[in-house]
C-alpha cells in the first residue's frame, strides 16, 4: 500500500504534535496552535489540492 502526499503530511503533523509534548492551557504557543490549525485544514481539503504540497513544503515530508 502506497501512502498518498496527504497520509505523510498528516502523520508529520501528528508526529510533531506527539513530540512537543502536551500543551500548557495556561499559555498559548503559538507553533502548537500553528501546526494544530494546518492539521484541521488538511484534513477539509481532498488529497489533490494545492493546500497538500504547501504543507508538505513547510514541514519538510518527501
Amino acid at each position: 500500500m502506497i501512502d498518498s502526499l496527504k497520509a505523510r503530511v498528516r502523520a508529520k503533523l501528528l508526529r510533531q504534535l506527539a513530540e512537543d509534548g502536551p500543551s500548557d492551557t495556561e499559555q498559548d504557543d503559538p507553533r502548537l496552535i500553528s501546526v494544530e490549525t494546518d492539521l484541521d485544514a488538511l484534513d477539509s481539503v481532498a488529497d489533490d489540492d494545492p493546500l497538500v504540497e504547501e504543507l508538505a513544503t513547510r514541514y519538510l515530508v518527501f
